[in-house]
């Protein structure tokens, strides 16, 4: 089942049904450890709509309310590699590699609800940075007592000159206005993920595709509950929280996104998440 935040409300997907959702509060609704047998309710009780497209014009929100966004890092071999290759000219790049095979993994704030944009939105990059690139991940929602409970497709923008001239720069790299998107539902399946899912990421450039790949869930090493037990440690998250999982796919060092670029995040079972460079 798919959760949609619009303009006019929260309308539920199931079966190619479309349901409004008698609610009122996004954050109470999704912040529930049983929200499929909530959802699969709705679907009981309420009747489905004649026209799902007259809510389809109000536009499609961030699935987000009060929650944070945190992300994982280095838990792909490709992102390994990549922020090795570019943090070398500040000696930083044995702390990818350490990471990497470390017990503990690499998790770092991204952004409060209000940096957040949902799908059709623009997405920036920085104008101090001059290597910038989108990172196509798989997206958890945590319920506040850390139960996993719904994805999402995530962008995690990264200026990757600045975190390469020094890995202390981290949170400049990653956390500013715009750096984050989310979307296009919550996706709440009876079951986790599949770990066969595909993440596609596109790049499109004046009508062209300027970059294309794909990675399978299951080629990230650390598993989804090892992150979330780490993140739940010491935090509390009143709200239930988002956790991107970190990224396969990167595309090569020569490659930089521009004003105009338009990126699209596409995960199986999901939908595609897309988004214009402003």
């Amino acid at each position: 089942m798919k959760l949609y935040k619009t303009g006019s409300g929260i309308v539920l997907e199931s079966n190619n049904l479309f349901y409004t959702v008698p609610a009122d509060n996004w954050d109470d609704l999704v912040n529930q450890d049983n929200l499929y047998d909530v959802l699969l309710e709705v679907t009981k009780s309420v009747a489905p709509a004649d026209d799902h497209q007259q809510w389809a014009q109000t536009g499609l929100l961030a699935p987000i309310g009060r929650q944070e966004v945190w992300a994982s890092g280095v838990t792909y071999l490709r992102s390994r590699n990549a922020r090795m290759e570019e943090s070398k000219k500040s000696g930083g790049d044995n702390f990818y590699d350490r990471v990497y095979d470390a017990e503990r993994p690499e998790l770092f704030f991204k952004s409060t609800p209000e940096r957040v944009v949902g799908p059709g939105a623009n997405v920036r990059i920085r104008a101090d940075s001059t290597w910038n690139v989108p990172e196509p991940e798989l997206t958890l929602f945590i319920t506040s007592s850390g139960k996993i409970v719904g994805y999402t497709c995530g962008n995690d923008m990264s200026s990757r000159s600045i975190e390469g001239e020094n890995p202390l720069y981290l949170p400049q790299a990653k956390s500013y206005d715009g750096s984050a998107a989310l979307g296009p539902c919550l996706y709440v399946p009876e079951t986790p993920i599949s770990p066969d899912s595909q993440i596609k990421l596109e790049i499109i450039r004046e009508f062209q595709a300027a970059f294309t790949n794909s990675i399978a869930i299951s080629q990230m090493k650390r598993q989804h509950t090892e992150l979330v037990s780490f993140l739940f440690r010491e935090c509390s998250f009143p709200f239930g929280c988002f956790l991107m999982t970190g990224t396969g796919i990167v595309p090569p060092d020569d490659f930089t996104l521009r004003s105009g670029d338009e990126i699209r995040i596409t995960i199986d079972g999901i939908g595609t998440l897309e988004n214009v460079v402003g």
